[in-house]
């Protein structure tokens, strides 16, 4: 599964910023992904000139290492579907799909890749769902919706439409919707999916984007979604271990292989007791370094 530390979400009607957003994936060190938007990055007037747009630029542009994704509109919009038969000729490398509040939601993007995949002569299966919880019944569906279809990849948390659905008042600590990303960072890892956190609006605010982010990172997130290339270098830094973490976790692994050889699985090492999860968890963090090299 690709690294997505960094999200970026860029109007599908744009191509002056679409441009930028692809240099940024050929640049070094690139962004993970570059998400152009159908959604609410596009006026309701300029969806038939995204869809034009979006296609040409997946097609032409340099992308670099950055994944090329495409947001479509939500299942209840009446758009989704003219959205993916104008994008998914272009060969988007994944789908993401807003306000899911069921598994047919899925399933739907889901055959309709498929049945491109047919016709292109694809590898099958090649184009990767993320689906973004928005409201509170996906929230309470979550268990459904991270089983609905081998194509999905990762759950991503809408905060701001979650917010409205609840009638919670967005703040800056978050604690509002403290549970439901909670919830999908559970969800994401009972199903092996990457669960990708909330966009932080305040573009001015780079020290509260950070703390957010680290936060993020702390509470098992893998990445983040943004909305300005100022918030990438930011984000991917706080989903990217550190070079101290990174010592100490090949000390972990080094010293649990040294004493398996004399048949203990528990030791200690500066005082403190160290277990299997404990040599499990410093294996996924260099795992996560090596990930943030390629």
């Amino acid at each position: 599964m690709r690294t997505r530390r960094a999200l970026l979400y860029v109007p599908g009607d744009d191509q002056r910023k679409i441009q930028k957003a692809a240099s940024l994936g050929a640049g070094s060190p690139g962004i993970d992904c570059v998400c152009l938007d159908l959604e609410d990055g596009v006026a309701w007037q300029r969806k038939e000139a995204a869809r034009r747009v979006i296609p040409e630029a997946l097609s032409s542009l340099d992308f670099g290492v950055a994944e090329k994704l495409v947001r479509v509109n939500a299942a209840t919009s009446g758009l989704q579907e003219e959205d993916l038969l104008a994008i998914l000729p272009a060969h988007p490398q994944s789908i993401v799909i807003p306000k899911v509040e069921s598994p047919e939601n899925i399933l739907k993007v889901s055959q309709a890749a498929a049945a491109a995949e047919a016709r292109y002569a694809w590898p099958a299966g090649e184009i990767g769902i993320i689906a973004i919880i928005e409201s509170a019944r996906a929230v309470i569906d979550l268990a459904q919706i991270a089983d609905a279809d081998p194509r999905l990849q990762a759950l991503a948390l809408g905060a701001e439409d979650l917010a409205d659905d609840l009638g919670a008042i967005r703040s800056r600590e978050g604690w509002e919707v403290f549970y439901a990303r909670s919830a999908l960072v559970l969800h994401a890892a009972a199903y092996n999916l990457q669960a990708i956190d909330m966009v932080y609006v305040d573009l001015h605010d780079p020290a509260g984007l950070e703390k957010e982010a680290d936060t993020a990172a702390q509470l098992g997130f893998s990445g983040k979604q943004v909305i300005h290339p100022d918030q990438v270098g930011p984000v991917q830094r706080a989903f990217t271990p550190g070079e101290d973490e990174i010592t100490n976790a090949r000390r972990i692994v080094q010293a649990f292989e040294e004493n398996a050889l004399a048949g203990r699985s528990v030791f200690t090492m500066d005082g403190k007791m160290v277990e299997i999860p404990m040599v499990q968890a410093a294996r996924r963090l260099l795992a996560r370094a090596d990930e943030g090299k390629s």
